[in-house]
Protein backbone atom coordinates (compact mmCIF):
# COMPACT_ATOMS: atom_id res chain seq x y z
CA UNK A 1 0.00 0.00 0.00
CA UNK A 2 0.84 3.65 -0.76
CA UNK A 3 2.64 5.19 2.32
CA UNK A 4 1.46 8.13 1.52
CA UNK A 5 -2.13 7.93 -0.25
CA UNK A 6 -3.94 10.39 -2.09
CA UNK A 7 -6.87 11.67 -0.22
CA UNK A 8 -8.69 13.89 -2.87
CA UNK A 9 -11.72 15.59 -0.83
CA UNK A 10 -14.54 15.03 -3.72
CA UNK A 11 -13.53 11.17 -3.20
CA UNK A 12 -15.14 11.16 0.66
CA UNK A 13 -15.99 14.41 2.07
CA UNK A 14 -19.88 13.28 3.22
CA UNK A 15 -17.79 10.63 4.60
CA UNK A 16 -15.38 13.02 6.41
CA UNK A 17 -18.15 15.26 7.45
CA UNK A 18 -20.01 12.26 9.22
CA UNK A 19 -16.95 11.17 10.69
CA UNK A 20 -16.17 14.80 11.99
CA UNK A 21 -19.49 14.36 13.90
CA UNK A 22 -18.99 10.96 15.46
CA UNK A 23 -15.34 12.37 16.81
CA UNK A 24 -16.96 14.82 18.23
CA UNK A 25 -19.26 12.85 20.66
CA UNK A 26 -16.04 10.77 21.75
CA UNK A 27 -14.10 13.78 21.90
CA UNK A 28 -16.74 15.48 24.01
CA UNK A 29 -17.29 12.60 26.29
CA UNK A 30 -13.83 12.73 27.21
CA UNK A 31 -14.05 16.18 27.67
CA UNK A 32 -17.03 16.33 30.18
CA UNK A 33 -15.33 13.66 32.57
CA UNK A 34 -11.33 15.43 32.57
CA UNK A 35 -9.80 18.39 34.39
CA UNK A 36 -9.25 21.14 32.07
CA UNK A 37 -5.70 21.63 31.39
CA UNK A 38 -3.76 24.40 29.79
CA UNK A 39 -4.63 25.01 26.01
CA UNK A 40 -7.54 22.44 26.24
CA UNK A 41 -4.98 19.34 26.11
CA UNK A 42 -7.45 16.84 28.30
CA UNK A 43 -9.97 16.92 25.16
CA UNK A 44 -8.03 16.05 22.35
CA UNK A 45 -7.79 12.36 20.69
CA UNK A 46 -4.66 10.23 19.96
CA UNK A 47 -3.46 8.37 16.43
CA UNK A 48 -3.38 4.55 17.29
CA UNK A 49 -1.75 1.53 15.49
CA UNK A 50 -5.67 1.30 14.32
CA UNK A 51 -7.44 4.60 14.43
CA UNK A 52 -8.14 6.95 16.79
CA UNK A 53 -8.48 6.88 20.81
CA UNK A 54 -9.81 9.24 23.43
CA UNK A 55 -7.20 7.09 26.24
CA UNK A 56 -8.35 6.38 29.00
CA UNK A 57 -11.22 8.55 30.66
CA UNK A 58 -12.23 8.33 34.48
CA UNK A 59 -15.62 7.26 35.71
CA UNK A 60 -15.87 6.77 39.49
CA UNK A 61 -12.94 4.84 40.54
CA UNK A 62 -12.29 2.87 37.08
CA UNK A 63 -12.14 4.26 33.34
CA UNK A 64 -13.04 3.66 29.97
CA UNK A 65 -12.11 4.24 26.51
CA UNK A 66 -13.25 4.75 23.20
CA UNK A 67 -11.09 3.82 20.38
CA UNK A 68 -12.09 4.38 16.46
CA UNK A 69 -10.83 0.88 14.61
CA UNK A 70 -10.35 2.22 10.97
CA UNK A 71 -9.17 -1.02 9.95
CA UNK A 72 -12.36 -3.58 11.40
CA UNK A 73 -14.30 -0.31 11.38
CA UNK A 74 -15.70 -0.85 14.86
CA UNK A 75 -16.00 1.43 17.46
CA UNK A 76 -15.08 -0.09 20.64
CA UNK A 77 -15.06 0.73 24.54
CA UNK A 78 -13.34 -0.73 27.15
CA UNK A 79 -12.79 -0.62 30.65
CA UNK A 80 -10.61 -0.77 33.29
CA UNK A 81 -13.01 -3.29 34.86
CA UNK A 82 -12.21 -5.93 31.56
CA UNK A 83 -15.62 -5.45 29.92
CA UNK A 84 -15.68 -4.39 26.36
CA UNK A 85 -18.65 -3.22 23.97
CA UNK A 86 -18.40 -2.67 20.12
CA UNK A 87 -20.31 -1.51 17.78
CA UNK A 88 -19.84 -1.21 13.74
CA UNK A 89 -18.79 1.80 12.21
CA UNK A 90 -21.19 1.74 8.94
CA UNK A 91 -22.89 4.59 6.84
CA UNK A 92 -25.80 5.94 9.66
CA UNK A 93 -26.48 9.04 11.20
CA UNK A 94 -25.06 10.95 13.29
CA UNK A 95 -28.79 10.68 15.22
CA UNK A 96 -28.34 6.87 15.19
CA UNK A 97 -24.65 6.25 16.17
CA UNK A 98 -25.31 9.16 19.56
CA UNK A 99 -28.06 7.30 20.15
CA UNK A 100 -26.75 3.26 20.33
CA UNK A 101 -23.23 4.81 22.10
CA UNK A 102 -25.31 6.17 24.79
CA UNK A 103 -27.02 2.75 25.50
CA UNK A 104 -23.47 0.94 25.20
CA UNK A 105 -22.01 3.08 27.65
CA UNK A 106 -24.76 2.79 29.71
CA UNK A 107 -25.28 -0.58 29.60
CA UNK A 108 -21.54 -0.25 31.56
CA UNK A 109 -22.86 1.94 34.06
CA UNK A 110 -21.58 4.83 32.63
CA UNK A 111 -23.60 8.06 31.97
CA UNK A 112 -21.99 11.16 31.29
CA UNK A 113 -23.13 14.43 30.48
CA UNK A 114 -22.32 15.94 27.11
CA UNK A 115 -24.12 19.25 25.15
CA UNK A 116 -24.69 17.81 21.82
CA UNK A 117 -23.85 20.55 19.81
CA UNK A 118 -21.13 20.19 17.60
CA UNK A 119 -18.32 22.92 18.17
CA UNK A 120 -16.42 25.01 15.68
CA UNK A 121 -18.26 23.79 12.80
CA UNK A 122 -21.14 26.32 10.39
CA UNK A 123 -25.01 25.40 10.86
CA UNK A 124 -24.35 22.86 13.27
CA UNK A 125 -27.39 20.19 14.13
CA UNK A 126 -27.77 18.61 17.43
CA UNK A 127 -26.11 15.02 17.52
CA UNK A 128 -29.74 13.91 18.44
CA UNK A 129 -31.48 15.62 15.59
CA UNK A 130 -28.90 15.17 12.85
CA UNK A 131 -29.72 12.37 10.50
CA UNK A 132 -28.64 15.01 7.63
CA UNK A 133 -24.80 13.16 8.09
CA UNK A 134 -24.83 9.41 7.53
CA UNK A 135 -22.26 8.70 5.06
CA UNK A 136 -19.18 6.10 5.65
CA UNK A 137 -16.91 4.82 3.22
CA UNK A 138 -14.67 2.15 4.78
CA UNK A 139 -12.15 2.33 2.28
CA UNK A 140 -11.83 6.44 2.07
CA UNK A 141 -11.89 6.07 5.88
CA UNK A 142 -8.78 3.62 5.82
CA UNK A 143 -7.17 6.14 3.67
CA UNK A 144 -7.49 8.78 5.84
CA UNK A 145 -6.39 6.92 8.74
CA UNK A 146 -2.91 6.02 6.97
CA UNK A 147 -2.52 9.61 5.42
CA UNK A 148 -2.86 10.59 9.09
CA UNK A 149 -0.61 8.30 10.69
CA UNK A 150 2.32 9.59 8.58
CA UNK A 151 1.55 12.91 9.42
CA UNK A 152 1.23 12.18 13.04
CA UNK A 153 4.95 10.27 13.01
CA UNK A 154 6.64 13.46 10.92
CA UNK A 155 4.39 15.63 13.66
CA UNK A 156 6.29 13.95 16.54
CA UNK A 157 9.80 14.28 14.83
CA UNK A 158 9.34 17.84 14.88
CA UNK A 159 8.07 17.99 18.31
CA UNK A 160 11.22 15.67 19.32
CA UNK A 161 13.59 18.78 18.41
CA UNK A 162 12.04 21.44 20.59
CA UNK A 163 13.11 21.58 24.30
CA UNK A 164 11.33 24.05 25.23
CA UNK A 165 7.40 23.81 26.14
CA UNK A 166 5.67 21.63 23.32
CA UNK A 167 2.47 20.17 23.30
CA UNK A 168 1.84 16.36 22.32
CA UNK A 169 0.81 15.43 19.00
CA UNK A 170 -2.47 15.47 19.23
CA UNK A 171 -6.05 15.69 17.39
CA UNK A 172 -8.60 17.91 17.54
CA UNK A 173 -12.40 16.79 17.22
CA UNK A 174 -13.66 20.59 17.01
CA UNK A 175 -11.19 21.39 13.62
CA UNK A 176 -10.87 18.19 13.00
CA UNK A 177 -7.03 18.09 12.75
CA UNK A 178 -3.99 17.09 14.12
CA UNK A 179 -1.13 19.37 15.76
CA UNK A 180 1.66 20.25 18.09
CA UNK A 181 2.52 23.52 19.29
CA UNK A 182 5.90 25.24 20.84
CA UNK A 183 5.42 28.30 23.22
CA UNK A 184 7.78 31.15 23.82
CA UNK A 185 7.44 30.65 27.31
CA UNK A 186 5.89 34.65 27.39
CA UNK A 187 1.67 35.28 27.65
CA UNK A 188 0.13 36.10 24.41
CA UNK A 189 -2.01 39.84 24.44
CA UNK A 190 -5.30 39.27 26.10
CA UNK A 191 -7.75 38.49 23.41
CA UNK A 192 -11.22 39.64 24.63
CA UNK A 193 -13.11 39.21 21.15
CA UNK A 194 -12.14 36.03 21.31
CA UNK A 195 -14.59 33.18 21.91
CA UNK A 196 -13.52 30.44 25.09
CA UNK A 197 -11.88 28.28 23.20
CA UNK A 198 -9.76 30.75 21.49
CA UNK A 199 -8.99 32.34 24.50
CA UNK A 200 -7.96 29.57 26.34
CA UNK A 201 -6.50 27.77 22.84
CA UNK A 202 -4.43 31.15 22.55
CA UNK A 203 -3.31 32.49 26.36
CA UNK A 204 0.25 31.74 25.34
CA UNK A 205 2.71 32.81 22.54
CA UNK A 206 3.16 30.19 20.10
CA UNK A 207 3.85 28.22 16.73
CA UNK A 208 1.53 25.78 15.73
CA UNK A 209 2.09 22.78 12.90
CA UNK A 210 -0.06 20.77 11.90
CA UNK A 211 -1.91 18.63 9.41
CA UNK A 212 -5.84 19.01 8.09
CA UNK A 213 -7.34 16.15 6.04
CA UNK A 214 -9.79 18.91 4.27
CA UNK A 215 -13.10 20.14 4.70
CA UNK A 216 -14.98 23.67 5.60
CA UNK A 217 -12.74 26.31 4.31
CA UNK A 218 -9.82 23.80 2.91
CA UNK A 219 -10.68 22.40 -0.47
CA UNK A 220 -7.75 19.74 0.08
CA UNK A 221 -5.87 18.15 2.32
CA UNK A 222 -2.58 19.99 3.94
CA UNK A 223 0.20 20.38 6.18
CA UNK A 224 0.06 23.81 7.86
CA UNK A 225 1.77 26.16 10.52
CA UNK A 226 0.98 29.91 12.21
CA UNK A 227 2.56 32.16 14.81
CA UNK A 228 -0.22 33.44 17.31
CA UNK A 229 -0.03 35.98 17.94
CA UNK A 230 1.46 36.46 14.64
CA UNK A 231 4.98 38.99 14.85
CA UNK A 232 4.33 42.09 11.95
CA UNK A 233 5.80 41.33 8.52
CA UNK A 234 5.19 37.41 8.89
CA UNK A 235 2.63 37.42 6.36
CA UNK A 236 5.48 38.82 4.14
CA UNK A 237 8.48 36.66 4.53
CA UNK A 238 6.43 33.43 6.20
CA UNK A 239 6.55 30.38 3.28
CA UNK A 240 2.99 29.27 1.51
CA UNK A 241 1.37 31.98 3.24
CA UNK A 242 -2.40 32.26 2.58
CA UNK A 243 -3.61 35.85 2.92
CA UNK A 244 -7.60 34.31 3.62
CA UNK A 245 -6.90 32.01 5.88
CA UNK A 246 -3.43 33.70 7.61
CA UNK A 247 -1.98 30.37 7.58
CA UNK A 248 0.83 28.95 6.10
CA UNK A 249 -0.47 26.07 4.10
CA UNK A 250 1.39 23.52 2.19
CA UNK A 251 -0.67 20.91 0.20
CA UNK A 252 -0.71 17.35 1.02
CA UNK A 253 -0.54 16.47 -2.26
CA UNK A 254 2.42 18.53 -2.92
CA UNK A 255 4.22 16.27 -0.03
CA UNK A 256 3.22 12.88 -0.85
CA UNK A 257 4.48 13.03 -4.47
CA UNK A 258 7.71 14.45 -3.55
CA UNK A 259 11.06 12.85 -3.59
CA UNK A 260 11.47 12.71 0.10
CA UNK A 261 8.20 13.76 1.74
CA UNK A 262 9.30 13.71 5.25
CA UNK A 263 12.27 16.15 4.18
CA UNK A 264 9.49 18.33 2.88
CA UNK A 265 6.66 18.36 5.62
CA UNK A 266 9.86 18.92 8.17
CA UNK A 267 12.06 21.71 6.29
CA UNK A 268 8.40 23.74 5.80
CA UNK A 269 7.45 23.46 9.95
CA UNK A 270 10.86 24.57 10.49
CA UNK A 271 11.11 27.55 7.94
CA UNK A 272 8.07 28.85 9.69
CA UNK A 273 9.15 28.25 13.20
CA UNK A 274 12.52 29.75 12.22
CA UNK A 275 9.97 33.12 11.07
CA UNK A 276 7.81 33.19 14.18
CA UNK A 277 10.85 33.06 16.21
CA UNK A 278 12.79 35.63 14.54
CA UNK A 279 10.09 38.07 14.01
CA UNK A 280 8.44 37.78 17.15
CA UNK A 281 12.11 37.63 19.25
CA UNK A 282 11.41 34.57 21.17
CA UNK A 283 13.43 34.82 24.12
CA UNK A 284 17.22 33.22 23.78
CA UNK A 285 17.17 29.73 24.84
CA UNK A 286 14.33 29.06 23.98
CA UNK A 287 14.70 29.11 19.61
CA UNK A 288 16.61 25.73 19.62
CA UNK A 289 14.31 23.73 17.05
CA UNK A 290 16.93 22.11 14.55
CA UNK A 291 18.02 18.39 15.00
CA UNK A 292 19.91 17.62 17.57
CA UNK A 293 21.52 14.32 16.48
Amino acid sequence: MDPWPPLPLPDWEATRDTLHMWTQIAGKIRMAQTPLVNHWWNVTLYVTTRGLTTSPIPWDHESFAIDFDFIDHRLVITTSTGDIRTMELAPRSVAEFHRELMALLASLGIHPKISTLPQEVENPIRFEEDTQHASYDAAMVHRFWRAMRQADRVLKIFRARFRGKASPVHFFWGSFDLATTRFSGRPAPPRPEAGVIDREAYCDECCSAGWWPGGGKWPQAAFYSYAAPEPPGFAEKAPHYNLDTHLCELPYETVRTSPDPDATVLDFFQRVYDVAVELGRWPEGVESGRPVR
